[in-house]
């Protein structure tokens, strides 16, 4: 099945094959484009392609499995300046009719797999689109060549320091020098 690029991939899970795979494709138009990168605090986000497929693993279980790849422009860490990226990556869901969770804890620990979810009456292909295009953006942009360089400041009439000399032990390295008997 390949579903309309402009709804939503929400599949029943009800109707979905058991002996078969259900295979999807979504590929956002230029406005739902707009409105996610809006929503993702990014500049522009281009050619969004998430295809994959559904399948039955055991009998109350499913799995979520496809190649997502898209362009990113955001802002450059350092310069400001707009920095292109394309990421293409796979992604893998697991979900589970029934997932063990301790109970009258406030506090649950994390599980070392995050791929799975639980299983609610629909999966939603768009859902997890939209999450993995959030998990994969590239934390820090940077234009080829920017570089943060050092600032230097100092009150008038004091030396400046830099930022080598600001670290905690960086004068250790002198007092361990053997005196030199010259001086004396």
């Amino acid at each position: 099945m390949v579903s309309d690029p402009s709804k939503p991939a929400a599949f029943r899970v009800a109707d979905l094959p058991q002996n078969r795979i259900t295979r999807f494709t979504l590929s956002p138009e230029k406005p739902e484009l707009q409105s996610l990168a809006a929503e993702l605090g990014v500049d522009a986000l281009r050619k969004l392609r998430f295809e994959g497929e559904i399948s039955a693993r055991g009998k109350r279980d499913w799995a979520l499995s496809g190649k997502l790849g898209f362009t990113v422009v955001q802002p450059c860490v350092v310069t400001l300046e707009p920095v292109t990226t394309r990421v293409d990556t796979e992604v893998q869901r697991l979900f589970l009719a029934r997932i063990d969770l301790p109970s009258g804890e406030e506090e649950v620990e994390m599980p070392e797999d995050d791929s799975i979810e639980p299983l609610g009456e629909v999966i939603d292909a768009f859902e997890v689109m939209v999450e993995s295009v959030a998990l994969n953006l590239p934390q820090y942009p940077r234009k080829p060549g920017a570089e943060l360089g050092q600032h230097i400041h100092a009150e008038p009439g004091t030396a400046p320091m830099t930022d080598e000399e600001t670290r905690p032990f960086a004068g250790l390295a002198d007092l361990l020098k053997p005196e030199d008997p010259a001086k004396d």
